[in-house]
């Protein structure tokens, strides 16, 4: 009684599998709870219009929301030309090779993260719409729900600086 569901991550502006908007809506019917989301793109187009969406004080009290959450779940993206990102068109061809060029293996909500699961240098993660990772380490219960070869390294940097201590994957990649 009286749950809350709070996306941590901004959203598709389509209807998608993997729209996060939707997904907390669903959890948010499921529990019977309130939802909050981000009503917002993944990202801006700019640093200077990422602030000013930030800024607003509906999408101020989501991320404050998302900060005081006691229970997370998280999953970690690749990054490649094949990845959910590039193939949902959130992130361009260039883009991914600039992320490479930069450390970046994957993401973790929204920000691009290299194999020790700190965020990388990179213009994508300033246009974020979500909570940065490093505030994941405020949450009491982090549930990385994960898995493939492909994420391994990825997921291996997030559980070593600590922005998830429970794991949920298959058998081959745990």
């Amino acid at each position: 009684k009286g749950l809350s569901v709070v996306s941590l991550i901004g959203g598709l502006t389509h209807s998608s599998a993997v729209n996060p908007h939707e997904t907390a809506s669903h959890l948010a019917d499921i529990v019977g709870g309130q939802c909050y989301y981000f009503a917002g793109p993944a990202f801006t187009d700019t640093e200077a219009t990422r602030e000013v969406l930030m800024n607003q004080p509906m999408l101020r009290d989501v991320y404050e929301r998302g900060r005081k959450v006691d229970l997370a779940f998280v999953s970690v993206g690749e990054l490649g030309k094949n990845s959910t990102m590039a193939k949902l068109g959130l992130i361009t061809a260039q883009e991914v090779t600039t992320l490479q060029d930069a450390g970046a293996v994957g993401d973790l909500c929204s920000h691009w993260l290299n194999t020790r699961g700190k965020v990388v240098e990179h213009p994508l993660n300033r246009r974020c719409v979500a909570l940065p990772p490093e505030h994941l380490r405020e949450v009491p219960r982090v549930v990385l729900v994960s898995g493939g070869k492909n994420k391994v390294s990825m997921m291996n940097g997030v559980l070593s600086n600590k922005l998830a201590n429970i794991v949920v994957t298959d058998e081959l990649t745990a």
